[in-house]
Formats: structure tokens, C-alpha cells, sequence
């Protein structure tokens, strides 16, 4: 059984992580039922049951046959079930529990706390096992490569991409000043394609028009699926920076899967996502990240250096593999003899 509050048709890493777990493990040969708090007005076509808001009752009924319960991230309401319910339960970790900038409430220390009792915990990356401070296993994130993958024929001819929601936490502004350093500094002007969409598009074009970079920089709004890996594909380097310490970054992974290189932020973590794969600049730090984009755009033998790792990395990080070091923990929290990938 996988409790998880958003699920599709939300879009995010927690959603997309957890419909892959529901879709290996089906294929596995595992019954699956998935509980969410997230609506679907269209008839669900899963290969495993979808319960979507399911009453006191029906919900006590689906958890108590459980074998293991997986929670995608710690929830509250979950965790008092699982009290009136007792079944093991792996904790999956995919954020701080906290939000940036804010005071770290009662509510937030509970929840954290809570994953002490959980029968196995999981994180997302080294960074979030840290900040748990929890003996947890670390599984990390997997990447569509049906999606995003090489396509040898889209011209490579494009500078630089941001892909992400345009807000704050996620740095745009940072890069846009970057550039306008590099401008102003050292008469470089890379292109930068802006990927996404967000309250803060307006700021941000103002912000271009302020530092004389309109001709530089091309907001392309939203883009998914093949669109998406084709614009990637045209680009030679994903700039990631974020200023929130990110839990992972998804997002590094469908860069390198698509050919980039990645410049992204050091804290949180992004650096295990972009691995052997990218450079990373401190958070905010705008003259460091105008150094690490010049160094990369012009220094072709380390943009080589980073593509030869691109293989080996992604490889880590493929669907069937994350699954099985999932399987791996639910066999030993199910007290069953595993056949599966070792967590690490």
C-alpha cells in the first residue's frame, strides 16, 4: 500500500516518484493499492487500484490488509492511522519538512521526530538523511529516460537553460544577474533560454530589460514531454540556481540525460543529482555563478569530462534499478528474504 497526499494528475517529484513506485511494483508481480488526497475528474487506467479520498472505513479496511504501508513523506493523519492499523511502514523522505526562510514550527519538529518510529525510513538523497538526522537508507530519485534522452538530430547550437517554476526559491533572478555580470565584466553574452512559467515571469523580464539582456534571453514558457527533451537537446549546459537547498533535483537528471552539462547550486541535494556530471557555485552567489558558466562554456575539454560521466550516472538513477532498492526494504521490514538490489 503507497499513501501519498498528491498523486497524478498533480505534477511534481513527490507524484511522479510515486506513480513509478506503484508502476514497478505492479510489474514485479506486487498487488498495489495507492491513497491520495488528490482528485482525478477522468476515469483512472492504472494496472494497480487507485483509492482517491477513500472514507474512515474503507481506508481502515485497505491499510489493515496490507503487508507494508509506504508513505510519501510524513503525514500526520497517516501516522495516527497506522496507530489504529499497526502495519510496517517505510517513511520516504523527498523534502526538509520545513520552509525556507520561515521559523521551524511544533508541527514541523513532530513530524521529524515521527520518522524515529517509522519501521524503515527512506531518503532522497544524502543531504535529506543528514538534516533527518535518521539511520535511513538513501534511494534516489529516478528520471523518465523514454523522455529524455539523446537526440542526435537537434542541432547542440543553444548556450544555456533554466527549467523550473518561475519563483523565487528557484533562482532565476540569480542567473539573470549572472549574466549581466559577465556582460558588464567580461563582454560575454550567452544565450539563455527560460524554461517554465510562474508569478514571477513579469519581475523576471523586467529585470532582462533593466540589465540590457532582452536580446540574450528568451522566455520560452512551459514545455513538457518530447518538446521538452527536443529543447533540452538543443542546449549545451541547464543552469540549476536554485536558492533553497533543493532535497534533489529531478530536473539535473533530465538535463544529463539530454546531453547537457549542469551549473547548479551547492547546497541541499542538487550536487548528488548532477553528480560527476556538473559544477557547483554557493546559493545566491551570483559572481560565482558567472565564473562557473564562463568556465563551462568555454572550456570544452571539461564539458567533455563531464559528458564521459553521463552514462555511468544516469544508469544509477534508472526506474527498474530504483525500484528494486525499494523492493529491497519493503522485503526486510516484511521480514521476507529479498532477491532485490541492497538500499544504500
Amino acid at each position: 500500500m503507497i499513501r501519498t497526499r498528491p498523486f497524478y494528475p498533480s505534477i511534481g517529484g513527490l507524484e511522479a516518484v510515486m506513480q513509478m513506485l506503484a508502476e514497478e511494483f505492479t510489474r514485479a508481480g506486487h498487488q498495489v493499492t495507492v491513497v491520495t488526497a488528490s482528485e482525478n475528474t477522468a476515469r483512472d487506467e492504472f494496472p494497480y487500484t487507485v483509492l482517491r479520498r477513500p472514507g474512515f472505513w474503507r481506508l481502515f479496511q485497505t491499510q489493515c490488509r496490507a503487508d507494508v504501508v509506504v508513505l510519501g513523506n510524513i503525514s500526520l493523519w497517516w501516522v495516527l492511522m497506522l496507530l489504529v492499523c499497526p502495519r510496517p511502514w517505510i517513511a520516504t523522505h523527498h523534502g526538509w519538512y520545513v520552509d525556507t526562510g520561515r521559523p521551524v514550527r511544533w508541527l514541523d519538529r513532530l513530524k521529524m521526530a515521527l520518522a524515529a518510529f517509522a519501521t524503515a525510513n527512506v531518503s532522497v538523497s544524502h543531504a535529506v538523511n543528514r538534516f533527518l538526522g535518521n539511520p535511513g537508507v538513501v534511494i534516489p530519485n529516478p528520471y523518465d529516460k523514454d523522455t529524455f534522452h539523446l537526440m542526435p538530430e537537434v542541432p547542440r547550437d543553444r548556450d544555456l537553460v533554466f527549467l523550473g517554476r518561475l519563483v523565487s526559491d528557484k533562482g532565476a533572478d540569480v542567473l539573470i544577474d549572472a549574466l549581466g555580470i559577465l556582460a558588464q565584466q567580461k563582454g560575454l553574452r550567452p544565450r539563455l533560454t527560460v524554461v517554465g512559467s510562474g508569478p514571477e515571469q513579469r519581475a523576471l523580464e523586467e529585470q532582462t530589460a533593466r540589465l540590457g539582456l532582452k536580446d540574450q534571453v528568451t522566455f520560452a514558457g512551459p514545455k513538457r514531454g518530447r518538446e521538452l527533451a527536443e529543447l533540452l537537446n538543443a542546449h549545451r549546459v541547464m543552469v540549476i540556481p536554485s536558492r533553497w537547498n533543493e532535497p534533489f533535483g529531478i530536473v539535473a537528471l533530465e538535463g544529463i540525460a539530454c546531453g547537457c552539462v549542469i551549473v547548479c547550486s551547492a547546497g541541499g541535494g542538487l550536487p548528488e543529482a548532477a553528480g560527476e556530471c556538473g559544477i557547483a557555485f554557493p546559493n545566491e552567489d551570483r559572481q560565482a555563478l558567472a565564473a562557473a558558466t564562463e568556465r563551462v562554456l568555454h572550456d570544452h575539454a571539461l564539458q567533455d569530462r563531464l559528458r564521459s560521466a553521463r552514462e555511468e550516472h544516469l544508469s544509477r538513477h534508472q526506474k527498474p534499478k530504483i525500484a528494486e532498492m525499494y523492493l529491497s526494504v519493503i522485503d526486510r521490514v516484511a521480514g521476507l528474504p529479498s532477491a532485490h538490489v541492497p538500499a544504500r
